[in-house]
């Protein structure tokens, strides 16, 4: 196993929340001197001009960030045309945000039931959600609202302004529908049409 390879592939899959020391012992079973030798070589690797992103440690855990000397790529990226669409996943983070602010990743994670943290790291970056402060829940999560360039977006003056839960009505279904009675029924067909 290398150590150096677990290490970033489980801080990329965790995000902006990071990883302590005791989480990469508790994960990889290794020893903390192993993990601080691994993280260091990381770290140096990392620094070399030839890489895009750092390990940062950041309120007692390591992160993966991009590094601060190319922000001006990063901010051309979001200017293209194209990367400023939202897919379904980010449009679907955004609303459990506008619905719900503030929020935390986790409070997200649990209403999609899926994990946000690269979703909420792109409408970060693209300025829709921003962060507002820490939660009191253990560990103290950061806290996500939305920003007036989501109002903007979509065309909001303020928040009270989004559309209303009652206004989404779900289709009715029909009940104790037969299987074949149906729009699309099957015209008789004559022996001259087939032949």
């Amino acid at each position: 196993m290398n150590l150096e390879a677990v290490i970033e592939g489980l801080l990329f899959v965790v995000g902006e929340e990071g990883l302590s020391l005791d989480q990469l012992v508790e994960v990889t079973g290794k020893e903390l001197d192993e993990i601080k030798i691994a993280l260091t070589k990381l770290r140096e690797e990392y620094e070399k001009d030839s890489r895009g992103i750092r390990i940062h440690f950041l309120g007692d855990k390591f992160k993966l960030t991009t590094k601060k000397e190319h922000k001006e790529f990063y901010k051309k990226l979001i200017e293209i045309p194209g990367t400023n669409t939202l897919s379904q996943a980010a449009l679907e983070t955004l609303a459990i945000i506008a619905y719900n602010e503030p929020l935390t990743r986790l409070q997200v994670d649990e209403i999609r039931g899926v994990s946000s943290s690269q979703m909420i790291r792109k409408l970060v970056a693209k300025n829709f959600i921003k962060e507002v402060g820490r939660s009191e829940e253990p560990g103290r999560p950061i806290l996500y609202k939305t920003t007036h360039e989501f109002l903007d977006y979509f065309g909001l003056a303020t928040m009270d302004d989004l559309p209303k839960f009652e206004d989404f009505k779900e289709p009715e279904s029909p009940t104790n529908m037969d299987l074949y009675d149906s729009k699309y029924k099957e015209e008789p067909v004559t022996q001259e049409e087939i032949l």
